[in-house]
């Protein structure tokens, strides 16, 4: 990570960090654990090998595959799923119950994994989530599929779920890259002319492909999911162009001129977390509506099963509904 010229790094001693008692007994476990028997990520291949990328790739991807396995959403097997082409991608559109309000959602996966059935397992339980219409692009990505073909498939998508809904019964939702792509989504449609949505949620998202903020420093290995930055996934994504361009890092955007409210969240030892704090005062700075909630001791992608999931889901819900309520139309 590049350190500013001329000033000296703060040197910290080996020392230990407590699970905090601050937290849920469950959550306290998973911190527990998650320090005993610490995730091993391999190391990341050659910018150029684009063989030993897809196999890295299937391999993250079985490991998000099992995360997802060992929390089954009740009621998923009652949702319908359809594919929908898409300009030469697919998108996944999910119903769980009789609903007038959309969620277009973006998957995360560090904008290389998360494709296919997991996004389409992801779509589903979305729909569950928030009882709502789900649209979820299965936008293809690098090493095949580099910039800007991953947002160019989420814009197709999002032109499809426009062509059938009014924009203001339309809330976006993207997690970790999701939320990447997710605000790099509202950038393109306001130079598209197209209409915003009601409302926007990134959840923990990686909005600063240059890593300069300072949680990329202080929660290294303290966060127990990503532990360290992703600068080869984002340079692979990035495929030559300036990682600081706004479509790659959405929080060096414009955001004046009309932008959707906003929900903001991450974790105190969240390795995105400066992205969602930094994220909230340029869009406050251009009179944006946003909000940012931070989770006590959440790591990137939260502790999978635990209260403090559930308060985040909650209130994940509960601003999509003042979004879509917000529109006249309310619940049906």
């Amino acid at each position: 990570m590049t350190q500013p010229d001329n000033f000296p790094s703060l040197r910290v001693r080996e020392r230990i960090v407590p699970v905090p008692r601050s937290i849920s007994e469950e959550a306290r476990t998973v911190l527990g654990r998650a320090a005993e028997n610490p995730i091993a990520w391999p190391p990341y291949p050659a910018h150029d090998d684009t063989a030993g990328w897809l196999e890295y790739i299937q391999a993250a991807n079985a490991n998000m595959k099992a995360m997802i396995d060992v929390l089954p959403e009740p009621g998923e097997e009652r949702a319908h799923v359809e594919t929908l082409a898409v300009e030469g991608a697919s998108c996944f559109r999910a119903r769980s119950a009789p609903s007038d309000d959309v969620l277009f959602e973006i998957h995360g996966g560090a904008l290389i994994g998360g494709g296919g059935d997991l996004c389409s397992v992801m779509a589903t339980r979305m729909s569950v989530r928030f009882g709502a219409i789900v649209y979820s692009p299965d936008y293809r990505m690098p090493p095949l599929h580099p910039y800007p073909t991953p947002l160019d498939d989420c814009l197709a998508a999002y032109r499809v779920a426009l062509g059938q809904h009014a924009p203001e019964r339309i809330v976006v939702h993207g997690g970790s890259a999701g939320g990447n792509l997710a605000a790099a989504l509202m950038l393109r449609a306001k130079e598209e002319g197209l209409p915003l949505p009601a409302g926007l949620i990134l959840e923990s998202p990686e909005l600063d492909l240059t890593e300069s903020g300072d949680s990329f420093g202080t929660n290294v290995v303290i966060d127990v999911v990503l532990q360290r930055g992703l600068g080869p996934a984002n340079r692979l994504y990035a495929n030559g162009h300036d990682l600081a361009s706004p479509l790659l890092s959405p929080l060096f955007g414009d955001f004046s001129d009309g932008w959707p409210a906003t929900l903001l969240t991450a974790g105190t030892r969240d390795l995105f977390l400066s992205n969602a704090v930094r994220m909230l005062h340029r869009l406050r700075d251009a009179n944006a509506a946003a909000e940012l909630l931070v989770y006590e001791a959440m790591p990137h992608g939260g502790f999978f099963g635990t209260p403090e999931d559930r308060r985040l889901g909650h209130d994940m819900r509960e601003f999509a509904r003042r979004c879509w309520g917000a529109s006249g139309g309310g619940r049906r």
